[in-house]
């Protein structure tokens, strides 16, 4: 049950213990947060080059080797502390673009449209929900579908994220998750519905 999970300030507790599996459960249910700032503040000719995924990644290293340096004690300091470290990654990065980039990339375009599977996911929500893109502009929001993401169930929550944020094919699903395609794409088409359950909870 999601009220017998650990606490952010136990989970705290046990990472400073040396628990690395502690840590990796404080990084994870952030990891859509932090991916739609970080999708709102890329300029879309840097997006076209670099994924959002890997700026992400960069960031839960960075929390991972300078961990002991956080010293707060609840979860709005954690998501604070991380949220820092992913915006000094985001200035880098294009900072770093504007002094290499040599052409224009308005001429490039994704190799797989389906890869920015935000609209996908605006669509499967419904036309009545804001796509994951406008709930990006304001970080409450953007807050709001990261928790609703967050309190389904682990396989729809995972199945979910893989198919409309990271663009996988549900065949590349299923065997991660080790279900049939068809039992994958059920476990999204409930996870979809179990998300706009929980995005509708306030009206």
């Amino acid at each position: 049950m999601k009220d017998d999970l650990p606490s952010t300030k136990e989970l705290l507790a046990q990472a400073r213990q040396g628990d690395r599996a502690a840590l990796g459960r404080l990084l994870e249910p952030h990891r859509l947060y932090l991916r739609l700032v970080a999708g709102r503040q890329l300029d879309e000719r840097i997006a076209v080059r670099v994924d959002a995924s890997d700026i992400i990644q960069q960031t839960f290293l960075e929390a991972y080797r300078s961990f002991e340096q956080f010293a707060g004690q609840e979860e709005p300091e954690w998501l604070a502390w991380l949220q820092r470290i992913l915006d000094r990654n985001i200035a880098g990065t294009i900072r770093d673009h504007a002094r290499l980039q040599k052409r224009n990339v308005r001429r490039e375009q994704s190799m797989d449209d389906s890869h920015g599977s935000k609209a996908g996911l605006k669509d499967e929500l419904g036309a009545n929900l804001s796509s994951p893109s406008q709930l990006a502009i304001r970080g409450e929001e953007a807050k709001r579908l990261a928790q609703a993401l967050t309190a389904l169930p682990d396989d729809q929550r995972e199945a979910v994220r893989l198919r409309h944020l990271e663009g996988w094919a549900l065949a590349e699903i299923a065997q991660h998750l080790g279900r049939t395609p068809a039992a994958t794409a059920g476990l999204v088409k409930r996870g979809i519905k179990a998300l706009r359950r929980e995005l509708h909870k306030d009206g």
